[in-house]
């Protein structure tokens, strides 16, 4: 089981999810999600707290599912080296 305060790698590689532009979304950080890679309110009870961020265009995205991405919340291909 894995400590309160520590991610868990969700899925080993991105998911392609499609994004509206300007419309807000809350990454999963904590990596308890059942809605992946989006909140759903599982971070309670740990100290990750999700992230709020709104997109910049619309289109098709690779987003981060191992939870160690340095660009949050996009996929850097950390999950090659995990």
């Amino acid at each position: 089981m894995p400590e309160p305060d520590e991610a868990v790698v969700a899925q080993t590689g991105p998911y392609q999810v499609e994004l509206t532009e300007g419309q807000e979304y809350w990454y999963c950080r904590c990596g308890r999600s059942k809605k992946q890679p989006f909140c759903d309110g599982s971070h309670q009870g740990t100290s990750i707290t999700p992230l709020k961020f709104t997109a910049d265009r619309s289109g098709t995205f690779n987003i981060c599912g191992c939870k160690a991405t340095d660009d949050e919340p996009f996929c850097d291909g950390t999950h090659n080296v995990i």
